[in-house]
Formats: structure tokens, sequence, C-alpha cells
């Protein structure tokens, strides 16, 4: 143990490994792509859920058995350097859905930027439809038209 004298505290030196890099190849599959370009749409405040109206049905019985598919709407196009991405989004109502857009645009750049590492060809998006909130209240409440 080193003696340290006079209430200085001993310098902590740091060294980077340098020319410590192991040949190889990284390869991310593209379900990988699009499951974390699902995830950062998922997280946009206004996205009500991805995908069409059947991609939707099936997502809601993988729902009830607890295998959600998180990169439901979500297609992917992945080269050597960049990637593409398509999403499908259903929108809350009432917002912007232009602002939903560019957000979703903007949380799947930083994700691939910053997780996968590719720089971004393109993200377009598809409002495919408007989640209205009166939708979600039970139909059993109504009372019938006839009796």
């Amino acid at each position: 143990m080193a003696n340290v004298t006079g209430g200085t505290q001993p310098k902590i030196q740091s060294t980077e490994a340098r020319g410590v890099s192991a040949a190889g190849k990284t390869t991310i599959e593209d379900g990988v792509v699009a499951k974390i370009a699902g995830i950062a749409a998922r997280e946009v405040q206004g996205v009500h859920a991805l995908g069409g109206g059947a991609a939707r049905v099936v997502g809601a019985i993988r729902d009830a058995l607890n295998t959600t598919d998180l990169a439901q709407g979500i297609s992917v196009e992945v080269g050597e350097t960049q990637v593409a991405v398509d999403v499908t989004i259903v929108a809350e109502y009432p917002v912007s859905l232009q602002k939903v857009a560019d957000e979703v645009r903007a949380a799947i750049t930083r994700a691939m930027v910053e997780l996968v590492g590719m720089e971004v060809a393109e993200v377009n998006v598809t409002v495919n439809d408007v989640h209205i909130p009166s939708d979600d209240e039970g139909d059993s409440t109504q009372e019938a038209r006839v009796q």
C-alpha cells in the first residue's frame, strides 16, 4: 500500500487500450433493426399503436398470449452502412399528425445512430388510423336499440 503524505491524493492514471481491436465482422439482422425501430416509435407520445388493421389484429392476439411483436408495423432495409425504415402508426386523437410523424422519425433516427451505429437513409412514416379514446369504452354499456 502506498503511503500518501501532505494531504494530496495520488493521481490516477488511465491507460487506453491502443491497437487492441480484434479482427472480425459484426452483422446485425434486419429483425433486430426492426425491433429497435419499433421500440423507439412506441416511445413517442401520441403513438397509439403500430401497424395496419390486419397487423393490429394479429398483434392483439399476440398480446393476449404475452408474445408482443415489437417489430409490428415496421419494415427495414439494411445495407452495409445505411438503413431505411418504413413505419405505419396509429396516432392518438387529438394530436398534430405532422408533429407525431416528425417525432417518430427523430426517435427512430436517434435509435439507429446510437444503438445500431448506422447512418439513416430515410424514415417513412405512414399514419394509418387515428385512435379516439371513446372507442375504448365498452360496447356492453350501450342501451339496446330494440326491445
